[in-house]
């Protein structure tokens, strides 16, 4: 129940990052800049507001540090993700779902699918990390 918790303020927290950001990156960053340097841009912005976020309910919930429970955390949220976008995506534009996959840059649309991946990895790979400090501690 707790990654179930977690894994839905994780999808809450970054969507809601990712709203923000896109409201600003359509209408005023890709007019001038085009789409691909306005995706690429916000990308580093994105995976701060990851880190963060997995980061915040990994010690919000206090999710123990085994992989089943923060792989159902990060693969919970991404669902969620990718089940709003394409939902948004369709009702905002009118587009389909396979329209709207194939319209997507090449190159943006790639640093995106890889954004996806870490965004249900993190905080599984916080936990790895958390060992690894806490490692350092005990040996000095």
């Amino acid at each position: 129940m707790k990654s179930i918790r977690a894994g839905l303020t994780y999808f809450g927290l970054v969507f809601g990052v990712g709203f923000v950001l896109g409201a600003i990156r359509v209408p005023w960053i890709a007019p001038s800049l085009g789409i691909r340097v306005a995706e690429l841009l916000e990308m580093p912005f994105m995976f701060v507001a990851i880190l963060l976020s997995a980061r915040f309910v990994v010690r919000r919930f206090a999710l123990p540090p085994d992989a089943r429970t923060r792989l159902v955390t990060g693969v919970l949220a991404l669902g969620l993700l990718i089940a709003a976008e394409l939902g948004l995506t369709t009702l905002i534009s009118g587009q389909s779902i396979a329209a709207y996959v194939a319209g997507r840059d090449p190159v943006s649309g790639s640093v995106y699918l890889a954004m996806l991946v870490l965004f249900a990895l993190m905080p599984w790979l916080l936990a790895r990390e958390e060992r690894r400090h806490a490692g350092r501690d005990v040996t000095g």
